[in-house]
């Protein structure tokens, strides 16, 4: 393998990988305090990416500044991922704490139909472009390749900024230590005092909008990386690649990269 194929194969790594830890942080937030498996996660992510590319498209039709869709598509996203996972929080998820994972499954499973048919039928099944924006910053060409400034630098910069910024809520914030409390103990927890419910809706809230987040970076960087790799030595296996990665992770590491087992006496 040559130098120039891994330089791109990193590239390519570190954009998808930031598109993954943006979708698996919030998976493994909510997993983490509210132990459900949210299959219907990632629609939450693309109801909140349809809203901003139609917000972007109108932007540009409307005669108003380019630039102004960049901060505009990001908060109806983040708007409309933190409404829609508080009110389907509040209204249905929270019923079904603590029951058994295949009910889980199953009601989380059915909320997923139901946000994709309403994509569809709000939005259609065909692929929405918002070229104009994206086309502001321009492209840079590596190696005879050309890359979009957005796939190459804003993308990874965003992720950056989630994983310092939870990081940060997580550690040095009342509701963070409280989350995290939750998270590591929840019997406990709950004898202290601390309101789940609450807890519950601020974690849905903030994992829908946008665990271990080092683990969920460091697996979305692997998995981006691994792909990446495949796609330039082996393409016919370039979608086998984030399976085989998860399978040698659980293999070896069942707890998570950076978690630790630990045993207590009874």
């Amino acid at each position: 393998m040559s130098l120039d194929i891994i330089l791109l194969a990193m590239l390519d790594g570190l954009s998808y990988g930031a598109q993954v830890f943006l979708v698996a942080v919030g998976l493994s937030l909510i997993f983490g305090v509210l132990r459900i498996v949210n299959v219907a996660h990632g629609s939450f992510y693309a109801i909140g990416a349809y809203v901003a590319a139609s917000l972007g498209i109108w932007i540009a039709t409307a005669g108003w500044s380019p630039w102004l869709s960049y901060p505009a598509m990001l908060v109806a996203a983040i708007l409309v991922g933190v409404i829609v996972g508080g009110l389907l929080e509040a209204t249905l998820l929270r019923r079904i704490y603590g029951k058994e994972q295949v009910l889980q499954l199953l009601v989380t499973f059915a909320v997923f139909m139901i946000l994709e048919d309403v994509q569809k039928v709000t939005w259609g099944v065909k692929p929405y472009f918002v070229n104009t924006p994206l086309s502001l910053l321009g492209t840079v060409n590596v190696l005879g390749i050309n890359y979009s400034v957005y796939q190459l630098a804003v993308i990874p910069l965003v992720a950056l900024c989630v994983l310092l910024g939870l990081r940060f809520i997580l550690r040095y914030t009342r509701i963070g230590r409280i989350v995290t409390a939750v998270t590591e103990d929840r019997e406990a927890s709950m004898a202290m005092g601390v309101d789940s419910s609450r807890v519950y809706l601020f974690t849905f809230m903030a994992g829908a909008g946008l665990g271990q987040i080092e683990g969920a970076a460091v697996a979305a960087l692997m998995i981006g990386l691994g792909r990446s790799i495949a796609v330039y030595l082996a393409p016919e296996f370039d979608v086998l690649m984030p399976y085989l990665i998860m399978f040698v992770v659980l293999l070896f590491k069942p707890q998570g990269l950076f978690s630790t087992l630990q045993t207590r006496k009874v």
